[in-house]
């Protein structure tokens, strides 16, 4: 003899809740000051990797002239590993973190 299995339906309320995953955001590239790289060099490259405006790209430069760093992408951890490789290509200092 066999036993049919029970359903028990459950209210909403009831339920068990549900691990809820956060996105692992935001992640930031930040580029930081060099004495290799001249200014307009840096516009050009905001400017052409990220596709800023040129009134953006020279702001963030002069952040990173004048303050020594610039976030300059925020996102997934994967994105900005791809942003900070990207600079690294182009000549300039980045790191990425994790923005609090």
């Amino acid at each position: 003899m066999s036993v049919a299995p029970v359903e028990i339906e459950r209210t909403e309320s009831e339920s068990a809740p549900e691990a809820v995953q956060e996105p692992d955001l935001p992640w930031v590239t930040i580029v930081h000051n060099d004495p290799v790289n001249q200014m307009n060099y840096v516009v050009y490259v905001f400017q052409s990797y990220f596709g800023y405006p040129k009134d953006k790209a020279r702001k963030l430069m002069l952040d990173v002239h004048h303050k020594g760093r610039a976030t300059v992408s925020i996102g997934t951890r994967e994105e900005m590993e791809r942003d900070v490789q990207a600079m690294h290509g182009y000549g300039l200092w980045a790191t990425l973190q994790h923005d609090k």
